[in-house]
């Protein structure tokens, strides 16, 4: 029932076009234009090498976090959750079978931006498994303040409030704009925001090869505990 239920939420998620344009269109069109066109000073070397991991970070906020709030809030709005939950697929398992969706959509947007991030000329190097806890633990963060919002709101404000959370960590979350442009005290703020962490900490270990960035990994693990708990307690099935 769970593995149906993954196909399910994996296909509607694909055939939605603003999902798609989330998840697929704008990180593609973000990481073309910024590395192809001399716009923003990424600092020494090829723009891809400092793009790619920021890219690769904005597609796991547009999956986990942005895409999974709008469907969820809207799924709740039309009785959708309430009618899932009195069928045999327990509660549990379609958060899981949610979870699944998001961890596909994910492996097939982090494998084309991949292919366009190398057909650019982009070079990473770096250890695997430091890459995988940082979408792992990034992935988890997203998805339970997602849901949190999906839970506790409107779905109309949820997809406001999704769409502009996403803009301002697109502009303000090291994806795109370096950190260090931003003044000191701003900086330090910006730092502790998940979309900062796992973007700093895909560029420390994919453009500077780092072992394993544990100060990003740490602010991951606590918004990921911290949201996943809310998600828990304050999300409304009706």
């Amino acid at each position: 029932m769970i593995r149906a239920q993954a196909v399910l939420e994996t296909k509607m998620l694909l055939r939605n076009g603003e999902q798609l344009l989330l998840t697929i269109v704008i990180p593609t069109l973000l990481l073309v234009l910024f590395s192809t066109v001399d716009v923003v000073d990424t600092g020494d070397g090829k723009a891809v090498d400092f793009l790619a991991p920021g890219v690769l970070a904005l597609a796991v906020l547009s999956t986990a976090f942005t895409g999974q709030a709008i469907a969820t809030g809207f799924e709740r709005r039309y009785g959708v959750l309430k009618r899932l939950g009195a069928s045999p697929l327990p509660r549990w398992g379609l958060m899981t079978a949610k979870t699944l969706s998001v961890l596909v959509t994910e492996v097939l947007q982090i494998a084309l931006l991949t292919v366009i991030a190398f057909a650019l000329g982009w070079s990473p190097h770096g250890n695997p498994l430091a890459v995988l806890l940082l979408l792992v633990l990034g992935t988890a963060a997203f998805s339970g303040l997602g849901l949190l919002m999906a839970g506790t709101l409107r779905a109309e404000a949820t997809l406001a409030a999704a769409n502009l959370v996403f803009l301002l960590l697109l502009v303000g979350g090291g994806v795109i704009v370096p950190l260090d442009r931003f003044p000191g005290a701003v900086e330090s703020a910006l730092a502790l925001l998940p979309i900062s962490a796992l973007s700093d900490g895909l560029r420390d270990v994919l453009q500077d090869g780092a072992a394993m960035p544990w100060g990003d990994l740490g602010i991951l693990a606590v918004w990921a505990v911290l949201g996943l708990g809310a998600a828990a307690r304050f999300f409304r099935w009706e």
